[in-house]
């Protein structure tokens, strides 16, 4: 069940993000996609603790295959699928290294791969992807917003979901 709300959020992400505007909060411009993202980071953890490492890195791989299919098929640019690929693949890959390699509860080990990983997506999405050297949406000035405010957003939802870890394993304890 993990592995299809992992892959289905993703699928998901890319779809809020092509029908809906982003939010503007502020200073901050974000793609109604990035919450749904920031879940992802932790859904695939929840997914690396049932089947492995190796078995995790075919599932990511079929994630961006899918990630990159329903963008396209959404209408995209091949420029934002690009993009979209990219920083995927960087962010989904260091998030299962770094949350490989910490020798640290469950909980923070999802929290800090999951930052990392956040911050990665953010920033080469939006560098690549939107800014003038890529599909030229956003101009240099406002580039800054679009990544503070998904990364604002990728570590509420980390936080966020460390703490539905913590209920769910302080209940276990008591069951």
């Amino acid at each position: 069940m993990r592995l299809i709300v992992y892959l289905v959020a993703i699928v998901l992400a890319n779809v809020v993000t092509a029908k809906f505007a982003p939010l503007e909060l502020g200073i901050f411009l974000i793609p109604m996609g990035s919450f749904l993202i920031g879940a992802t980071f932790i859904f695939r953890d929840l997914v690396q603790n049932k089947y492995g490492k190796t078995k995790t890195y075919l599932f990511i791989l079929l994630a961006l295959i899918l990630s990159a299919i329903s963008s396209s098929l959404l209408g995209d640019t091949l420029w934002i699928v690009f993009a979209s690929a990219l920083s995927f693949a960087v962010s989904e890959t260091t998030d299962t290294e770094i949350y490989s390699r910490l020798k640290l509860p469950m909980n923070l080990r999802v929290l800090y791969s999951g930052l990392i990983g956040g911050f990665l997506d953010s920033a080469i999405f939006v560098v690549v992807g939107l800014s003038p050297i890529g599909a030229g949406i956003l101009p240099w000035n406002v580039i800054w917003m679009a990544v503070l405010g998904q990364v604002v957003v990728k570590t509420i939802m980390q936080f966020l979901g460390v703490l539905v870890l913590q209920l769910a394993s302080v209940r276990k304890e008591v069951y």
